[in-house]
């Protein structure tokens, strides 16, 4: 394994970490495998925000013995009451669920307590008048949480709250889609982002990062707003050569995800090399949507480009993607042909075709 450090915290850890979208969808006996092989190979590092309440745990079982050898991000603002992944910055509520988690995970301290998934400065300043801020901090003092965190998907955001001087690690999204101005977490233009990368390294600042194949969309030529897909090796080394960047974080189901991700150690040069970006153009992208919103506005009110993104995550196996889309305030079978994103499209999509295939997908 290869090791990086947190130079704020003196932790030393792994450049491929765990992250847990997806390991509640296996059954107890699987995951703990999968986590105790992840462990027996030097992966030290986990995310805590998964799609399921079962992840805990899991966690708990596999680890009850190694636990001081393992470094967990915990998020405060995420919900499970549930049983499946949800957001709150009601107090009470984050109380409940970090005791909850804390049991689950059968430890008594957390390592990285983190902001929860913070994206506009309106989000940031109910989190402090709600008194979770207030509660996370508190928290540090009693010793129960280590280091503070924060998860944000905007450069923005984070800029504001690096300012605030609290955060010794950043859980960040970062892929070729999102830089290259591709996707729904695309947030920030690919010199801000870059910036964001670089104060965090100057300031030493910790990255962890989510999203490392843009829900597995990168992977498939299908769903790649390239047209052509990249290989997980190829996904986790760009992340890894950014500024302030410690660990990767890929969701695993099992064992067969874990031992596929512990393959980029001994992978060559050649397959971790990612030079090929360089020749990829918008003409690649022919007929595919890369959610760049040329189409807007819909005569209808539909967000065309968000429509296509949840049913491409869900497509490549995005769990949380049906929920987002659910929530959306058009869906696709509201589409009514008109034709005007067919006609304004800069990449010839046929986006009548697709929203009959979305909606049939989604059942909506």
């Amino acid at each position: 394994m290869e090791y990086r450090i947190n130079k704020k915290t003196g932790d030393k850890i792994s450049v491929i970490g765990l992250g847990t979208s997806y390991i509640s969808e296996a059954d107890e006996k699987e995951a703990v495998e999968a986590l105790q092989l992840a462990h027996a190979n030097g992966i030290n590092y986990a995310d805590l925000a998964t799609a399921g309440a079962k992840t805990f745990g899991y966690y708990g079982r596999a680890f009850a013995k190694c636990r001081r050898e393992m470094y967990y991000q915990v998020h405060f603002g995420a919900n499970y009451e549930t049983g499946e992944y949800g957001w709150t910055i009601e107090l009470e509520k984050v109380k409940k669920q970090v005791d909850w988690m804390l049991w689950e995970l059968k430890t008594d301290y957390v390592d990285y307590g983190f902001i929860h998934c913070l994206d506009s400065c309106s989000d940031w300043q109910a989190y402090q008048k709600n008194g979770v801020l207030e509660y996370l901090l508190d928290m540090k003092k009693q010793g129960v949480v280590k280091h503070l965190g924060l998860s944000t998907h905007t450069p923005s955001l984070a800029n504001e709250v690096l300012d605030a001087g609290l955060v010794e690690q950043l859980m960040f999204s970062i892929n070729p889609a999102y830089d290259y101005h591709h996707g729904e977490y695309a947030n920030g233009s690919a010199k801000e982002r870059m910036m964001l990368y670089k104060r965090c390294e100057a300031e030493d600042v910790g990255i962890s990062v989510m999203k490392p194949f843009s829900g597995g969309q990168l992977l498939d030529e299908k769903t790649s707003p390239f047209g052509k897909a990249l290989t997980r090796y190829q996904c986790i080394q760009y992340a890894l050569d950014k500024p302030g960047v410690l660990t990767v974080l890929p969701g695993i189901r099992n064992a067969g995800d874990v031992r596929e991700l512990l393959g980029f150690l001994e992978a060559g040069t050649e397959e971790r090399d990612y030079s090929v970006l360089g020749t990829f153009t918008p003409g690649d992208a022919e007929g595919i949507c890369v959610y760049c919103n040329h189409c807007h506005p819909c005569p209808m009110g539909l967000n065309v480009g968000l429509i296509n993104k949840y049913y491409d995550l869900a497509a490549a196996g995005d769990s949380m993607a049906a929920d987002h889309y659910a929530k959306l305030e058009k869906h696709a079978s509201e589409c009514v042909e008109c034709g005007h994103c067919e006609q304004r499209c800069p990449f010839h999509v046929k986006q009548s075709e697709r929203m009959k295939l979305i909606a049939d997908y989604f059942g909506k």
